[in-house]
């Protein structure tokens, strides 16, 4: 089991910018997929951004694709999330979570959840 801790979230105006931290502790790191996903009110979970265990492919959503950056640390056991150009309809809750598979895109191939930290971009 993976313990995953995220901060860095806030309140910025569109356009602006914010850099999400999850910082893990638990079993090795580095041999975990990560995966970055969110909740906005009333509805379901969508998948943001995912990178592998080894840092050599990332994946994201067509919504924040060019906008938004994913990267690991694995020395600092860390996933981060750059996001940049930020929409209002880009407010939510943001949770990173811990696969043990090469890289997964569907939230239920997820093993460990962080508690999530808030986004919230006004227009």
């Amino acid at each position: 089991q993976v313990q995953l801790v995220e901060s860095g979230g806030g309140l910025v105006q569109a356009g602006g910018s914010l850099r999400l931290s999850c910082a893990a502790s638990g079993r090795t790191f580095s041999s975990y997929a990560m995966g970055w996903f969110r909740q906005a009110p009333g509805k379901e979970r969508e998948f943001v951004a995912a990178i592998r265990w080894s840092g050599s492919h990332t994946y994201y959503a067509s919504s924040v694709k060019g906008r938004f950056t994913i990267s690991r640390d694995n020395a600092k056991n860390t996933v981060y999330l750059q996001m940049n150009s930020l929409k209002p309809e880009d407010t939510a809750v943001y949770y990173c979570a811990a696969a043990s598979v090469n890289y997964a895109l569907d939230p239920r191939s997820y093993d460990d959840w962080g508690q999530g930290t808030q986004v919230t971009v006004s227009s």
